[in-house]
Formats: C-alpha cells, sequence, structure tokens
C-alpha cells in the first residue's frame, strides 16, 4: 500500500515558460485538529470551529448562549478523553495532523520531476498550522501562484466553501495578491473512486469474517443545509452508487449513513450509530464500516467509528466489527491527490 507514486512527466519544449524567479504553491488543506489532547487545547479548537458561520449558520444570541454557557464549559474534557484514545504520543499530535503532513511530503517527492520551482506546503483550517501562516509561508517562498487542494472529496458548505472563505480572507489584506486557483471536489472522480475500490476490496478480502453488511458512513450536516441548497448529501449518494457499481455491491450490501450529530435539530439520516443498533438488533452479526468522506483517519474515524461504532454493534447483539481506514497516505490514496494535482497545475507547469 506505499509503492512509489507514478513520476510527473517531464516539462517539454512545448510548455510554456515559466520565470526562474517565480515559484508555484500546491496547500493541502484537512480540517483541523487540537494541539494537544487536553481540555484547554480542546476549548480553543471547539471555539474556532463552532463560532464559525458556515459551520453552525445561526450564530445568534440563542446559539452564543448555548456555545458559551454550555457547551465550551463541558464538551471539552470528554472530547479530550476521545482525543487521548486516538493520540499519535510519539509525535504528540493527532493521527489527521501526521497523516496531512505525510500527504504533503509524499506529493513534493512526486512533483519533484516538475521543476525545483513547485513549492508543497499543508495547512489546518482551524488550529495549526493555519492557512495564513502556509499562504504567507508560500508567498515568503516566491510563489506567485497557488493551488489550493481542499481534501474532501464530497463539497460541503462547511467544509470546502470555509477553506475558500479563508484563503480569499487572506487574500484580501494583500496589495500584491498571488494568482489562486481552487481544486474541486472530487467525489464521482475515476481515479478516487479506483481508489476507494480498491483498497476497500483488499481490505474485506484481508478480514478473517465476511461482512453481511458495508456501511459507507459519511459525516452529517443539518438537513436544512442541504434543504437550502448545499449539494453535500447529492455528492455523496453518487460516491456511493458508483463504490456500488465498482465492488459489484447491492444497495441492501453497501448502505449509506450520517455520523457526527451535534445538536437537536433535524440532521441528514440515516444515522451511522442508530443504524449499527438496528442492524445488531435484527440478527447481523458481521459488518464493516468505510468513510469514503474523508481522506484521512481522524477523530471521527478513529474514535467515533472504530471504537464507539463497534461497541454499539457489539452491545446489541453483533459480532465482528471493522473499521476499514481511510485512504490517508497509502498508494491509492497517494494517487487520487496526485492526480488531481497534476490537472489542476495545467497551464500552469
Amino acid at each position: 500500500m506505499n509503492e512509489v507514486l507514478p513520476a510527473a512527466p517531464a516539462p517539454t519544449a512545448s510548455d510554456p515558460p515559466t520565470s526562474a524567479a517565480a515559484k508555484i504553491g500546491v496547500l493541502l488543506v484537512n480540517l483541523g485538529t487540537p494541539e494537544a489532547a487536553d481540555a484547554a487545547a480542546v476549548r480553543r479548537y471547539l471555539k474556532e470551529f463552532l463560532t464559525d458561520p458556515r459551520v453552525i449558520e445561526d450564530q445568534g444570541a440563542l446559539w452564543q448562549l448555548v456555545l458559551n454557557g454550555v457547551i465550551l464549559p463541558i464538551r471539552p474534557r470528554r472530547k479530550a478523553r476521545d482525543y487521548a484514545k486516538i493520540w499519535n504520543r510519539e509525535k504528540n499530535e493527532s493521527p489527521l495532523k501526521t497523516i496531512t503532513r505525510l500527504q504533503a511530503e509524499k506529493l513534493a517527492r512526486a512533483l519533484e520531476p516538475l521543476g525545483a520551482h513547485l513549492v508543497v506546503h499543508w495547512a489546518m483550517r482551524y488550529g495549526h498550522p493555519s492557512i495564513a501562516s502556509k499562504l504567507g509561508a508560500l508567498l515568503a517562498q516566491g510563489c506567485e501562484r497557488i493551488l489550493v487542494m481542499p481534501l474532501y472529496p464530497q463539497y460541503c458548505a462547511a467544509t470546502t466553501a470555509t477553506v475558500c472563505d479563508e484563503v480569499f480572507r487572506v487574500l484580501s489584506r494583500l496589495r500584491h495578491q498571488p494568482a489562486v486557483r481552487i481544486a474541486p471536489p472530487y467525489y464521482n472522480d475515476t481515479v478516487y473512486i479506483e481508489a476507494l475500490g480498491s483498497s476497500t476490496g483488499a481490505e474485506l478480502s484481508q478480514l478473517s469474517f465476511k461482512p453481511e453488511v458495508v456501511l459507507a458512513s459519511f459525516h452529517g450536516v443539518p438537513k436544512a443545509y442541504v434543504d437550502n441548497g448545499d449539494p453535500y448529501f447529492a455528492h455523496c449518494v453518487e460516491t456511493v452508487r458508483l463504490l456500488r457499481e465498482r465492488l459489484n455491491l447491492e444497495q441492501s450490501k453497501l448502505t449509506m449513513t450520517f455520523q457526527s450529530r451535534f445538536g437537536r435539530g433535524k440532521w441528514l439520516e440515516p444515522a451511522t450509530n442508530l443504524t449499527l443498533k438496528q442492524l445488531a438488533k435484527g440478527g447481523v452479526k458481521n459488518i464493516a464500516v468505510i468513510t469514503p468522506g474523508f481522506s484521512a483517519d481522524c477523530l471521527e474515524t478513529l474514535e467515533e467509528i472504530a471504537i464507539e461504532g463497534e461497541r454499539i454493534f457489539k452491545k446489541y447483539g453483533g459480532e465482528n466489527f471493522a473499521a476499514i481506514p481511510c485512504l490517508n497516505d497509502s498508494a491509492p490514496g497517494m494517487l487520487v491527490i496526485w492526480q488531481m494535482a497534476l490537472r489542476e497545475l495545467k497551464g500552469w507547469v
């Protein structure tokens, strides 16, 4: 799963010339993470995350009362315990940060044949390293063109759009702005679907049991966001449809659910935790869960699914449970990022 990526095509005489002084930046962006697995760090992270109007659209007085009077005083302690379960203690950071760094390092090596004028960095939308700091680093290195790659296969305003918001906010303060491109979502990209299919098939074949059902669990969002025009649900549906075709599975064998519900409002359904409970109570003994909306393993996959999901399934009668890893920095996963970067850099390199 860690084979070297194909070399990027070398520039030819017909390629447009690039100024020797000018550089091109590539910035991978993922959601974010606390700086430590303790309540104080989680509180800082949650405050930044939950005060973003893309994440919680109604930032009115009632929400501020709930946020500052209930959520921030109480929730960080519990979430800190969850982070502690999956924390990378060797590097003293969350797995999401470890994996995103590896993705950037491997992409940089794969793009080396295109020339030393290509610079690859990575950032987190919330927490550190920030988008502002990494855009600043790319500009300081002489990048006149920057490709921003949000690592969210399915577009959602609460993920992809907020990356764009922050990039544009940083640019709005600059007199001399670089040229910027934002990579589009890749929920139906052929290479992405093939990577999902090949990695999922390989992981399933190595299990000691045969799953009766495979759940494709995506991060949930309030239903109102979709009702108001967010394409997220449609993107998730299409990803699962294409993956079913790739794996030759019927709808009853590969089913879509949504996790990480927050608050009392109506969210996308069916809920992953309730589905696990219902399947177990209904007699399903063997199950696997994939998380195709995440480009890297994180709290939502490693704790919410692999630990809490398994607990729920077995509590209500299930026997065998498997959480399939995300694409991460595996060879299939890096092929997706590499080909997307090459496609979006066309005309610049």
